[in-house]
Formats: C-alpha cells, structure tokens, sequence
C-alpha cells in the first residue's frame, strides 16, 4: 500500500469514494435524498475548498482505496472526511491514512487534531476513539424543525445524565 497526495486524474476514483461514504450515510439514517441525485460530485466542492494539498490517497494494487483531507486553521485541524472503500476495509488502510494526518499535523504545528464523524456511525466512533480521540472538545446539538417520522430519531447516549436522540 502506498499513501500519496491528489493528483487531477484521481478525480473520477475520488468521486466514487465519496459517492460510497454518502451511501454508508444515507444507510446510517435511513435516508436515500442525503447527498442529492448525484453525491460523487460533491467531492469537487470539497476539493475546491481544502485545495488538492490537502487530500492523500491510498493506493492498493494500483487501485485507488481510501482518501483522506485535512482542513487546518491556524493551531487546529480537521480530518475530514477519512473513507476507505468497502473491499479494501479490514485491512489497516484507514489507520494509516489517519497516522499519516497525525504526521502532518505535527509538521505544521498544529495542537489540536480533531475529527467530527457522525452521530450514528458507531464503526467511525469506536475507529477513532481506538486511534486515540478520546477528548470531546464540542457538541453539537440540534433540534429537528423538518417532518419526522416514527424511528427517524434513536435514543442515543447520555452526556452529563442527560437523554439524546441521533
């Protein structure tokens, strides 16, 4: 396996990542319209606005497996979004793309690394608590305005004895 940074004729595999994370969402929540008709080209976006410096691939065989960004901001950074394609999971790819922005991070100085996975992803949250992201920093909460369904929302933790929904 080899980690290497973006380069313009990764964009259609880049894509087809992105489009996977958004389907794992869209499975997440039992929602099908999270990401829109085509999720892949939110990628471009995405690329447009951390700048192709900033993302790293891992290479598989001559296949493009997982990728990775990191949005910094003066002492801080991102890793965001962190997706290794389903076939390729299993196989230590997410670790060593996450290390590598470790690495990085340090090199640019950065003193807080953070990372924002969603709520109901429990395989994020233990992958990341497992590789050390053990402080919360932030919470956000929010309050569903939209139509709601029976189920859409779970019972999920308690933070400081108090009940949340995700």
């Amino acid at each position: 396996m080899k980690i290497r940074q973006y380069q313009p004729s990764d964009l259609p595999s880049c894509r087809s990542l992105w489009a996977e994370m958004v389907e794992r969402h869209r499975d997440v929540y039992g929602d099908p319209s999270i990401g829109g008709d085509d999720p892949g080209l939110e990628f471009d976006c995405h690329l447009e606005r951390v700048g192709a410096g900033k993302v790293w691939l891992a290479e598989m065989d001559g296949e493009v497996a997982g990728l990775v960004s990191l949005i910094t901001d003066s002492e801080q950074a991102e890793v965001d979004p962190l997706v290794v394609s389903q076939r390729f999971r299993s196989r230590g790819i997410g670790r060593r793309l996450l290390d590598r922005m470790v690495e990085e991070a340090r090199k640019l100085g950065i003193l807080c690394l953070y990372v924002r996975p969603v709520a109901r992803n429990r395989d994020a949250v233990s992958f990341y608590h497992r590789a050390g992201f053990k402080t919360i920093g932030h919470l956000q909460l929010f309050q569903w305005l939209g139509p709601s369904e029976p189920g859409q929302w779970k019972p999920g933790p308690e933070i400081f004895g108090l009940p949340f929904d995700y």
